[in-house]
């Protein structure tokens, strides 16, 4: 006993060591994702400034071009008359006709130059977004280790076996975790961090512009509010993604209603929603857990059942609430999602709804055939145990 408690002492000594240094290993991997993400930044603005330099630069060559076609025009029409023309007429014209030369042989070569500058740029934001997909992805892999790590030692020698099932609901959670947060970083940098970028770049057109063309300035400020406009709709769906304000301002059936009214807009998917029964004093987590299980239930009808018709029904008795969701989809084999509960790999989907209302003391079925649609049924008690213990 005393030799076990002397490698448990040891072994977590070897375990903080080690977490110390993925700790590190982490926070240094930030810093070359942020930075990744600073030059990607910094490539794009750069990007979009030599475009509109390069455009501007295309219309000057074009201009030269067209100058210079009617100066060797005069010229020849010269040549031909040379008597009607004196000396310092024709010495004019060539001098006019090889000044056109030299500078638009100079655009010439500046626009090139710019256009491999530009080939460059891209390949540059290429590669270094593939460094930020890498570091976000070692991000995740050493999340998920370090939580792995600094779990109880005792707790595991102590209930292994029980542990060993556990595990895999934590690393699941563990990767769910890290996963949605790498998704909510790529949205914000994708949405509303790439708009606000571009409103930098517009905006400073805009002071160009202001005191040369008023007209394409207001065009240019036009098109700024819009972008303004659309990314604080990014913003509010990021927003309503992570948690609808909705569930603690309008309650539980009014957020379902307006949500399933969004996904048949948006779907084209016919969804019918019925209730009974009184929402009265609905703990938040239980709000929560319906909520996004009506969620990923109406996610998986538009990724997988290709279903033309969705029914749910919500029911709130007097000490427990029962939710039913049917499609009439394609379906699919539920044992072949059985043997994926043991898979950290097999994603937070249906399973993910399993153990959300288990963690309430709930009970969760599904049922589906190939070919018959899928059957959804969960039941959710109202009443903890503390409480009816204690009425």
């Amino acid at each position: 006993m005393v030799r076990l408690k002397l490698d448990i002492a040891r072994l977590d000594k070897i375990i903080k060591k080690t977490v110390e240094a993925i700790n590190n290993s982490k926070n240094e991997i930030y810093d070359i994702a942020e930075s990744a993400r600073r030059e990607c930044k910094k490539l794009e603005e750069e990007l979009e400034l030599l475009k509109y330099q390069v455009k501007e630069l295309i219309g000057t060559v074009e201009v030269l071009e067209a100058e210079l076609k009617e100066s060797k025009r005069k010229l020849a029409l010269a040549s031909k008359n040379f008597g009607k023309y004196s000396q310092e007429d024709l010495k004019n014209l060539y001098e006019k006709a090889d000044s056109l030369r030299i500078e638009l042989a100079v655009k010439r070569e500046q626009e090139q130059h710019l256009i491999r500058r530009r080939n460059e740029l891209e390949i540059r934001i290429k590669d270094a977004y593939k460094t930020v997909q890498k570091a976000d992805n070692l991000i995740t892999h050493v999340g998920v280790a370090l939580s792995c790590l600094t779990g109880d030692l005792q707790e595991i020698s102590a209930q292994l076996g029980e542990f060993q099932q556990r595990q895999l609901i934590g690393l699941r959670i563990i990767k769910a975790q890290e996963e949605e947060r790498q998704r909510v970083a790529r949205e914000i940098h994708d949405g509303p961090a790439q708009s606000m970028s571009n409103v930098v770049l517009r905006a400073e057109i805009c002071e160009r512009l202001i005191d040369v063309d008023i007209e394409k300035a207001k065009s240019e400020l036009q098109s700024l509010k819009k972008i303004v406009r659309e990314s604080l709709q990014d913003v509010r769906k990021i927003i309503y993604n992570l948690r609808p304000m909705s569930l603690d301002d309008l309650g539980l059936v009014p957020t379902l209603q307006r949500y399933i009214a969004t996904c048949q807009d948006e779907w084209g998917i016919a969804i019918f929603f019925k209730t009974r029964g009184v929402c009265d004093n609905i703990r938040p987590e239980i709000s929560l857990t319906v909520f996004r299980i009506v969620q990923e239930g109406l996610s998986n009808v538009k990724k997988h059942a290709d279903a033309r018709n969705v029914a749910i029904n919500l029911e709130f008795m007097k000490e427990e609430l029962k939710l039913y969701l049917y499609d009439d989809g394609r379906g699919f084999e539920v044992n072949a999602l059985k043997a994926k509960d043991d898979d950290i790999s097999s994603g937070f989907g249906l399973i993910s709804m399993r153990e959300r209302v288990e963690l309430l003391g709930g009970n969760f079925q599904i049922d589906s055939e190939p070919g018959k649609g899928t059957r959804l049924k969960v039941v959710i008690p109202l009443i903890q145990k503390e409480e009816g213990a204690n009425e």
